[in-house]
């Protein structure tokens, strides 16, 4: 919502707007107060404040989930280099047993 709609260029008392409905529906709307807007905080909790309050709370989360994509990143670049190694270990392992059950159909033939 941050990104879509910049309220501090809000001025027009009935601004056009698309409503998010049901996250996957969108339906017009007007927007008639401009200074006030009601911010999605959290499971199912909506806040009442101010566009520059607004602005900043968004701004805040913002950098929230930032520091903690950083945080979590290096983990995740760790666990997708053992997937790998198991995913490359398996394919050794099913090309071993491939192989040693053709030898072994061939040396019964």
């Amino acid at each position: 919502m941050a990104q879509s709609v910049n309220i501090s260029e809000l001025n027009l008392p009935q601004l056009e707007m698309l409503k998010n409905q049901l996250d996957q529906m969108y339906v017009p709307g007007k927007l008639h107060d401009v200074e006030h807007v009601l911010i999605d905080v959290g499971t199912g909790y909506y806040v009442e404040k101010t566009a520059d309050d607004a602005k900043d709370f968004f701004k805040r989360k913002i950098d929230f989930l930032t520091k903690q994509m950083e945080k979590i990143q290096p983990a995740l670049q760790e666990k997708h280099a053992m997937k790998q190694a198991v995913m490359e270990m398996m394919s050794q392992k099913i090309q071993q047993l491939t192989a040693l059950g053709a030898t072994q159909a061939t040396a019964k033939a």
